[in-house]
């Protein structure tokens, strides 16, 4: 007699907010590709129908509305939900407050609705916003609208947080945030014998996250023993987030499926054929366990006429060995296929870039050749969504690329603005890898515009400014500087607007790709609508040395050399005269800023994920940077303070970002600070102040002190013989 397993699927799917046709069709894929696949219970991403990232839309009754005209689409269609538990993430009223909720259905029927006990709230999640936690026990009566009931056959179902009793085993649900939560409801479920666990997650992407949500899922299925399965989303579902994926299969502590995190695929199913009895066993080993079992309080149940173990043709899933992506690999993938879907959802043709032949710029345009590069794999591999959102992007119906760079050719224009202060390094740099990756590259003087707008300023005023170099003053240096880089917004502008028509395409537009690093945006070292003034910004969540060893990562993986040269260069804007020889006409960032980009992500980092004032602060780097003394540890806090405080107001037009660092700066979504601020920091600077006066003190003492015990010890050495004479 063959023995029955349980067989599982995880299903992975690219949602769009608001766009319940894509999404449903998304559904539905999944669901068919599970039963394809021998499937008893299919699980799909957190807010699958509407999209996660629906926001205040959520306020409005049409979000609930069409998400329950999906779902009544999905269970007309009387073979999709025979025989395999479908469950379903939906916003959901129930009397008249607002949850989100998994719906459970098997057989053209909904058997449960279950609401999220416990909201993401903080950082990029406002879910208390717009939905309620459930805090009640006890399953309610939840009463169908008319054109549910005519299509299921059914009055009203159960509401609240049950158990799933199957013919031969128990399930039960979590979402997402429950995971993350100290007191999760996955123990109580396992002590009161539940041997699934499920959980539909909307969980973004984050540099080095994955460790962490691993390390949750392997530990929930490890202290209580059981099968614990997780659908994620993936890509970018209208906002600054992407979601990656990730979607596993877990038993007893060890993974056994595991979705990739970056790919351009719509919809993604991982199986997991797993043995119950492994469960079993684990269990009965575990005497403490089974101490805490026994006191378990029971949860309500609800009854599914369904067996979850069969038998079938797959094999029992072995453990998977993790082979986790490092940080450069997660920026490599993860910005791309963010771009990737802005792209074919945009309506645009391609984007455009000024590339100035420095890092970030670089960054970008690596990004760029990768996303293609990931496209051309993906549909080689048979995606043919892919390649008809490449055709329709193209405007080409037979288009079939052979290389990323025939992708890229046709999508991306880049153009090096250059001043008189550019250099020639830096040209040549931006010319090879324009023509390494395709895209199509201009060399543009903007020198001509530059002056005219100094000539209106002269005409007007009488004045003519001059760079400190040549004897004019700070401000008249940095105005001079501000207006090559605004310059050079206009005319990327101008360029993404203009240049499909030159080639005598016929509508579209390119969108504008921003180029300011995370650095950059907590110090405010940008220009207020210059370059980093853009329609999107793929780095704008990412810090400078993360974006370096990216580019030397990339320099491999697209095989051009060009990128690890970059990386290696000093980062500088290129805004003033440099006088051959004169070092100090040089204009590095690093410099110009008066800290380095390794110190601007530790000021970052206690600022927003330590909440860390300037005193705080400063204490820590006390002892995080004992190289350096005291007072020029608070000359470096109080630098980045200030600066911080001035620039503060550029957060509030911050070109959209892809999220990718826990300190970002986005002001409207994710930063919640002021952006006029009392720039003295009065009491703040002077407790530092009296700190370091204190330390001074002491190590001042300390010298004394020392200096005294070593005159007393010359002294006694010099003494010495007199007193072995007396002995």
């Amino acid at each position: 007699m063959h023995k029955k397993y349980a067989v599982l699927a995880s299903c992975t799917l690219n949602q769009w907010a608001l766009s319940f046709a894509h999404n449903k069709s998304n559904i539905i894929k999944s669901i068919e590709l599970s039963k394809r696949l021998g499937a008893t219970y299919r699980l799909g991403p957190e807010l699958e129908v509407s999209g996660y990232g629906c926001e205040d839309h959520f306020f409005e009754l049409d979000t609930v509305k069409h998400s329950w005209q999906v779902l009544g689409e999905i269970l007309g269609q009387q073979e999709l939900t025979k025989d395999i538990i479908c469950d379903i993430g939906m916003p959901v009223h129930f009397k008249n407050t607002l949850y989100n909720c998994r719906v459970i259905c098997l057989n053209q029927k909904i058997l449960l609705i279950r609401p999220k006990l416990y909201l993401a709230a903080g950082n990029n999640y406002r879910e208390s916003r717009w939905f309620t936690a459930w805090v009640r026990e006890g399953l309610e009566d939840f009463y169908l609208a008319p054109e549910i009931q005519a299509i299921v056959g059914q009055k009203s179902t159960k509401f609240g947080n049950a158990i799933i009793r199957c013919n031969d085993t128990t399930i039960a649900c979590e979402t997402c945030e429950e995971l993350w939560v100290p007191k999760n409801p996955h123990v109580d479920y396992g002590l009161d014998g539940v041997e699934i666990i499920m959980n539909g997650s909307g969980s973004h992407h984050e540099l080095r996250k994955l460790h962490t949500r691993l390390g949750l899922i392997t530990s929930a299925s490890s202290r209580n023993g059981g099968v614990y399965v997780y659908a994620n989303a993936r890509g970018c579902d209208g906002g600054r987030m992407y979601f990656d994926a990730s979607s596993m299969v877990c038993m007893n502590g060890k993974i056994y499926a595991l979705e990739d995190q970056f790919a351009p695929e719509e919809v993604s199913v991982q199986l997991g054929v797993m043995d119950l009895d492994e469960v079993r066993s684990y269990r009965g080993g575990f005497n403490s366990r089974c101490v805490q079992s026994a006191k378990q309080k029971p949860f309500p149940t609800v009854e599914a006429e369904i067996d979850i173990c069969k038998i079938t043709e797959h094999s029992l899933n072995k453990e998977v060995k993790l082979n986790l992506l490092i940080p450069e690999q997660e920026i490599a993938m993860g910005p791309p296929m963010w771009l990737w879907d802005y792209l074919r959802r945009s309506g645009a043709r391609g984007f455009f870039l000024p590339l100035s032949g420095g890092a970030d710029s670089a960054s970008v345009a690596a990004m760029v050749a990768n996303m293609a590069q990931m496209v051309l794999k993906s549909i080689e591999r048979g995606n043919q969504d892919a390649l008809m959102d490449l055709r329709r992007i193209v405007r080409e119906d037979d288009f079939t690329p052979k290389t990323y760079q025939d992708i890229v050719s046709r999508i991306f224009v880049t153009s090096y603005l250059s001043t008189k202060n550019s250099g020639k390094e830096t040209l040549e740099r931006a010319e090879t890898l324009a023509k390494g990756i395709g895209s199509l590259h201009y060399n543009m003087g903007i020198d001509e515009a530059y002056d005219s707008i100094v000539g209106i300023f002269q005409k007007a005023t009488g004045k003519t400014p001059q760079f400190e170099v040549h004897g004019g003053t700070y401000n008249e240096d940095l105005a001079l500087q501000n207006i090559q880089a605004r310059v050079r917004m206009v005319v990327s502008y101008l360029m993404a607007q203009l240049v499909p028509w030159t080639q005598g395409k016929q509508g579209g537009f390119l969108l504008v790709l921003g180029t300011s690093n995370i650095c950059e945006s907590l110090r405010g070292y940008m220009t207020k609508y210059d370059c980093s003034s853009a329609d999107i910004n793929p780095i704008g969540g990412i810090n400078k040395s993360d974006l370096k060893k990216t580019l030397i990562y990339l320099s491999h993986e697209l095989k051009l050399p060009v990128l690890a040269e970059i990386a290696g260069a000093k980062p500088t804007a290129e805004l003033r005269p440099f006088i051959e020889g004169d070092v100090k006409t040089q204009q590095l960032d690093e410099v110009e800023m008066g800290m380095s980009y390794d110190e601007l992500d530790e000021f970052g980092r206690l600022r927003k994920i330590s909440r860390s004032g300037p005193l705080s602060m400063f204490e820590r780097l006390l002892f995080n940077w004992p190289h350096l003394s005291p007072r020029l540890v608070a000359e470096k806090v109080k630098r980045f303070f200030f600066y911080y405080s001035i620039n503060r107001h550029k957060m509030t037009v911050l070109t959209p970002s892809y999220h990718a660092e826990a300190y970002g700066t986005d002001d409207n979504r994710f930063d919640l600070r002021q952006f006029l601020y009392d720039t003295k920091w009065e009491v703040q600077f002077s407790e530092i102040d009296k700190i370091v006066m204190e330390y001074e003190k002491e190590q001042a003492m300390k010298v004394k002190g020392s200096d005294e015990g070593q005159n007393r010890k010359s002294a006694g050495e010099s003494e010495g013989p007199k007193e072995h004479q007396k002995l």
